[in-house]
């Protein structure tokens, strides 16, 4: 009776070893892709196709296969690219608090294998994104070289414009969604382009704002590094600002989405003066980073629905 409750206890251990080993290596690859920016960069891929295909008179589950390979071909070529970035920003990511537990860094996963983990995505990526149209594999193939080259490798240590190199790749991933049904030249991809690339300096440079000395330790020349928080703050408000006119240029999709986006921009803008008088930056800073990541959701699901009312 004793050997046969070791025999069970065994079996149980090592089940639960191997549950707790699939979780883990599921927890580290999930980091290294940095699946949280996959995730919220499908949400934008998606809203551009959905709108290619409101706009050019295409049936949503008639083309279910063009969903398929644009989400996973975007969505591979954006993970591999975060995997580049964490093999080739291993040495400054262990100098920050929200880095320095990456697989990279800790070496629970040897750094040349992410390094081929990354590409060998992108590549997977790209012949997905193949099957839609070419033109969204030579923009998907943008996104990575100006993340990975222009941004992770040149820009990132020695500018303060990183931020606004690094959203050139940012507000890629609409325009994916875009040309995977339609090729061809079209204002709302280029007005849904220049959406994802006017909010992300803001909402990356709150977040540079609350982590500075962190950037400071490691460092990477931000904005708020090199020139100090007024002058961050103005920058700020400058981006948010240029936000404002966009909307009108998407009135096909009717009043309800400009009152809404309209009131997005607004509500942003004045949050963002706001912190012109707050003595607490910090705070402020995580205000206006939070503000961003709701106003990002908000606005490209009120794109979707509108085309649905």
């Amino acid at each position: 009776m004793a050997e046969l409750k070791a025999v069970h206890q065994d079996a149980a251990d090592a089940g639960h070893r191997s549950h707790v080993s699939v979780k883990t290596v599921w927890r580290e690859l999930s980091s290294v892709v940095k699946i949280g920016i996959v995730n919220s960069n499908l949400i934008t891929t998606f809203a551009g196709m959905w709108l290619a295909f409101y706009f050019t008179g295409e049936h949503f589950l008639e083309n279910l296969h063009l969903v398929f390979f644009t989400l996973f071909g975007a969505a591979l070529v954006i993970a591999g690219s975060c995997a580049i970035n964490n093999y080739i920003d291993r040495d400054i990511d262990q100098y920050m608090e929200r880095t320095k537990a990456r697989p990279t860094v800790t070496g629970t996963m040897d750094p040349r294998r992410v390094l081929w983990l990354g590409i060998g995505l992108v590549a997977i990526g790209e012949m997905s994104l193949l099957m839609t149209t070419v033109t969204a594999a030579v923009v998907g193939l943008i996104g990575m070289v100006t993340y990975v080259f222009f941004y992770t490798l040149w820009t990132k240590r020695h500018y303060t414009i990183n931020t606004v190199v690094g959203s050139i790749s940012g507000a890629v991933p609409p325009v994916i969604g875009w040309t995977a049904v339609d090729p061809d030249f079209h204002i709302v991809p280029f007005i849904l382009f220049l959406i994802m690339f006017l909010w992300q300096p803001p909402h990356f440079l709150a977040l540079a704002m609350k982590r500075c000395e962190e950037y400071r330790t490691a460092g990477i020349p931000m904005l708020p590094v090199v020139h100090g928080f007024a002058m961050t703050k103005r920058q700020i408000i400058v981006w948010v600002a240029c936000l404002l006119p966009l909307p009108f240029y998407l009135f096909s999709l009717g009043v309800p989405f400009l009152v809404v986006a309209t009131l997005l921009n607004v509500g942003w803008l004045l949050l963002g003066l706001a912190g012109l008088k707050m003595k607490d930056d910090i705070k402020w800073a995580k205000w206006m980073f939070v503000y961003s990541l709701n106003y990002l959701t908000i606005l490209f699901v009120a794109m979707v629905i509108a085309t649905i009312w």
